[in-house]
């Protein structure tokens, strides 16, 4: 354990250091998201009815927290494509942290989810978006979406051990959340829904996050979403977190 922190600092490097050269990488956090919100806002705006919300304020948060959900995929494409070539069975011959390998990733995540929401922030801001709300919020808001980002690193860590391929957890984790940041508040009111898909998203986490950070930087009510989305991030992280752990620990051998 006292090497847990240097060790975790190293491999989060390592992890980062790859990425510029790995464009493709790059892309998915900084071009990718910028032609989402520029298709949605122009394309899709004007046939989206947000009432007492320009479309462009009403997408921000919700692309926002969409894009973070999904950025824990570096994660589950990286250890699925360590353990396919061999990596982790490299790093238990190390004298090195075993709880430090999963820590290093999802710390990483923590790194490359801020540059993407700053991308997302600033793109919003060229194309009209304006905050609703003072400084605290504003933080506020940011903090909550790199803990939620950290939560989803640890779902997409279990994903990318408990796959045969990295083309699989890319599948996988495509599958599994690319329809629950859909069926939310993210996109469109859910009271545009058909009943069945509006009773899913009201009780979706994904709804309660983005209604939070809607009212964290444009200042509609609060409720009990800042909360709730607090203990969703938390309650994630308790579930998936051990599970990652002891999942790399059976492949690593202890």
């Amino acid at each position: 354990m006292s090497r847990f922190v240097p060790d975790t600092l190293v491999l989060a490097e390592r992890n980062l250091v790859r990425l510029p050269r790995s464009p493709d990488l790059l892309i998915g956090f900084t071009i990718q998201p910028v032609m989402f919100v520029l298709l949605f806002a122009f394309v899709f705006g004007g046939a989206i009815v947000t009432p007492g919300f320009d479309y462009v304020d009403f997408l921000i948060p919700g692309i926002i927290v969409q894009n973070t959900a999904f950025g824990g995929f570096v994660t589950a494409l990286g250890l699925s494509e360590d353990l396919t070539k061999g990596l982790i069975d490299r790093f238990r011959s190390l004298p090195t942290s075993r709880a430090s390998v999963l820590a290093g990733r999802t710390l990483a995540d923590v790194v490359t989810n801020s540059l993407s929401i700053v991308v997302l922030v600033l793109t919003g801001l060229i194309i009209g978006f304006s905050f609703g709300t003072g400084p605290l919020e504003i933080i506020g808001g940011f903090a909550l979406m790199i803990l939620f980002g950290y939560a989803f690193s640890w779902i997409f860590a279990l994903i990318g051990m408990s796959v045969s391929s990295p083309e699989a957890a890319n599948g996988i984790g495509f599958t599994l959340i690319f329809p629950i940041t859909f069926i939310s508040s993210a996109f469109v009111p859910v009271d545009s829904m058909p009943a069945g898909l509006q009773w899913f998203a009201e009780i979706n986490p994904i709804t309660i996050v983005v209604d939070a950070m809607r009212a964290l930087w444009l200042g509609i009510p609060a409720g009990n979403n800042i909360w709730g989305a607090v203990v969703w991030c938390l309650v994630l992280i308790a579930i998936f977190a051990p599970l990652s752990v002891h999942k790399y620990r059976r492949i690593a051998g202890g």
